[in-house]
């Protein structure tokens, strides 16, 4: 209406009566909706009784959509900016955690079985660089769904003005949708709700993790456990990694309501209401979710215990064989085939397996091994600073130090 009496298409007195005279109550909104059964109409009306014959000017030359996407627009634009503050809180966690533990020994799995050695540092810088690519996507979403509309019935402008749509979104700080039929297009919606999603999918990543690492028989990490907090009802000796497995939970709901996005956007010719009801749940639930989520990985990693003893002692429970690929790249380049060389350090690991010897004894006192490799080129092979040497090349890199 302030557009319109600028450009002097309704009258200045009318615009301030309106301005001055709009005001609403819920609960008389729901009166008129039980009648209506149509919330914009319901509001529209109960402006008009509080503004009078002005109230002929509202509304004018615009749809219900008009109205609400552009709203929600705001909505998810505020929202938004919340979330990119929290991940920005956690990155922040993530950085002084890594740097804590950046030349802290542990074992690295893949298949869950031990591989070679890593840092705790490194998985927390991986995550770190994870969160920051989170903030570039969420930042990419927010600016797609900052879009508002108020282009008409069918997105024509056909009882308005280009220019109106333009002042009203500068004055919002959104862009105008450069076309659209009655709705803002939902790829928009989903872009944003795939994007909380996939940060969902992340720390749910690091909390199962975090949930592995405290098992009773690696307890190299463990959530915080509060003076006075209760594992179990029947067993008094247990603290269990209830937060992660919150989390881990949460990023399901996520993803389903991501699903949900995507099926709204394809949508009967320009506009039917089948995904109205449905984003009137997963818009908001998926922003308080998310942001609920991020809260408490926050939280989590910024008091996580970390048992830096357990982890050198899972390093070595193995008895050395995290150096079997060491001793293998020692062997070819005596000259041995990879095949011959594999097979002859493979033999050795599979007896440690089943006897309980050391790996470096076995090789040690491997003849054929012997021939190719000295004590002290066996002895560096099992050099932990070795396996280790990049690692401040990988923190610089990241960016942590």
């Amino acid at each position: 209406m302030e557009a319109y009496a600028e450009r002097g298409e309704i009258p200045a007195s009318a615009w301030n009566k309106i301005r001055t005279r709009a005001k609403f109550d819920i609960h008389r909104i729901q009166e008129i909706e039980k009648i209506t059964h149509h919330d914009v109409i319901a509001f529209l009306t109960n402006l008009a009784e509080n503004i009078g014959p002005e109230s002929r000017y509202v509304h004018m030359g615009m749809t219900s959509s008009d109205v609400l996407d552009t709203a929600m627009a705001l909505l998810m634009r505020e929202a938004g900016q919340l979330l990119l503050h929290g991940l920005q809180q956690l990155r922040n966690v993530l950085a002084r955690r890594a740097v804590e533990f950046k030349d802290t020994p542990c074992i690295g799995r893949t298949h869950g079985v031990h591989a070679e050695p890593i840092t705790f540092g490194l998985k927390l810088a991986l995550w770190y660089d994870e969160v920051r690519r989170h903030i570039d996507r969420l930042q990419a979403a927010i600016a797609t769904i900052s879009v508002g509309k108020i282009s008409g019935a069918v997105g024509t402008f056909a009882y308005s003005d280009p220019q109106i749509e333009e002042k009203v979104c500068r004055k919002l700080g959104l862009q105008p949708a450069p076309v659209s039929s009655q709705i803002v297009q939902r790829d928009r919606y989903a872009h944003f709700l795939t994007t909380l999603a996939l940060v969902g999918a992340s720390l749910e990543k690091f909390a199962t993790e975090l949930r592995a690492l405290q098992r009773t028989e690696i307890l190299e990490t463990e959530e915080h456990f509060a003076k006075g907090q209760k594992g179990s009802s029947a067993m008094p000796h247990k603290r269990n990694p209830i937060i992660c497995e919150r989390i881990v939970g949460m990023a399901r709901l996520l993803r389903g309501n991501a699903i949900a996005a995507m099926e709204n956007v394809a949508l009967w010719h320009e506009r039917d209401i089948s995904h109205s009801s449905v984003e009137r749940v997963i818009l908001p639930d998926s922003t308080i979710i998310l942001d609920y989520m991020v809260d408490k990985m926050t939280n989590l990693i910024d008091h996580m215990k970390v048992y830096p003893e357990n982890m050198l002692r899972n390093l070595h429970l193995t008895r050395g064989l995290i150096h079997s690929e060491a001793i293998l790249l020692a062997l070819t380049k005596k000259g041995l085939t990879r095949e011959q060389a594999y097979a002859v350090v493979q033999q050795n690991a599979h007896r440690i397996w089943n006897t309980g010897e050391q790996f470096k004894d076995a090789i040690l006192q491997d003849e054929q091994v012997k021939k190719y490799l000295s004590v002290e080129e066996i002895e560096a092979c099992f050099d932990l600073k070795k396996n280790l040497r990049h690692v401040d090349y990988i923190f610089k890199r990241v960016g942590l130090i």
